[in-house]
C-alpha cells in the first residue's frame, strides 16, 4: 500500500501522481462490469445459447432463476460438448443434434466464485488470475447486477497506459 503525505513543496505533481496511484488500486469492479448482461434460464435450451453466443460476440453466458445466479455457461463448455468435425466450412454452423441431448443445467458451471459491485478491480484480477475462468458474475446478495471478464480486466489496464 502506497502512503502519501503531501505538503506543499515543489514537488506536489509527483504527490498528485502517488495519489492517483493510490485511488486506481481501489477502483471497483462496478466501474468495469457489464451490466446490462445476456442471461438464460434453465428452461432455455443449448441452441438458444449459442445463437447468443454468436449474436453478442460473448464467451460466457450467467443462468439466472428470477436474475437469481444460478450457474454460468461458457462457449468452451457448448464446444466440449459439440463434435469438432460437426462444423460446416464457413465455421458458422454446428450440428445442433448434440445439443438435444443435454440441458443448460447440465452443462453449465454450478460451483460459482462471485464478487460483488465493491470488490476491487485488482481483487477480481487476482481471482481469475488464479483459477481456470475468465469471468466472474458481479451479485448484490443472490441477485446478478453484472460480469466482469478478462477481457475487461485487459482494457481497463491498457487504458492506465
Amino acid at each position: 500500500m502506497i502512503s502519501v503525505i503531501c505538503v506543499w513543496s515543489f514537488n506536489a505533481e509527483i504527490c498528485l501522481e502517488l495519489k492517483q496511484i493510490k485511488m486506481k488500486k481501489q477502483v471497483p469492479v462496478s466501474t468495469i462490469m457489464t451490466k446490462n448482461v445476456i442471461k438464460l434460464n434453465l428452461t432455455d435450451d443449448l441452441t438458444k445459447a449459442e445463437m447468443l453466443f454468436k449474436k453478442h460476440h460473448i464467451r460466457h453466458i450467467p443462468v439466472v432463476n428470477s436474475n437469481k445466479i444460478i450457474g454460468m455457461l461458457s462457449y468452451t463448455d457448448l464446444l466440449r460438448i459439440s463434435f469438432v468435425d460437426a462444423v460446416d466450412d464457413e465455421d458458422e454452423v454446428v450440428d445442433v443434434t448434440v445439443y438435444n441431448m443435454f440441458t443448460v443445467e447440465q452443462v453449465m458451471a454450478k460451483k460459482l466464485v462471485t464478487v460483488s459491485p465493491e470488490t476491487t478491480i485488482k481483487e477480481v484480477a487476482e481471482i481469475l488470475s488464479s483459477r481456470e475462468f475468465h469471468a466472474l458474475p458481479v451479485v448484490e446478495g443472490d441477485l446478478l447486477v453484472g460480469i466482469v471478464t478478462t477481457t475487461d480486466i485487459i482494457k481497463y489496464l491498457l487504458k492506465q497506459y
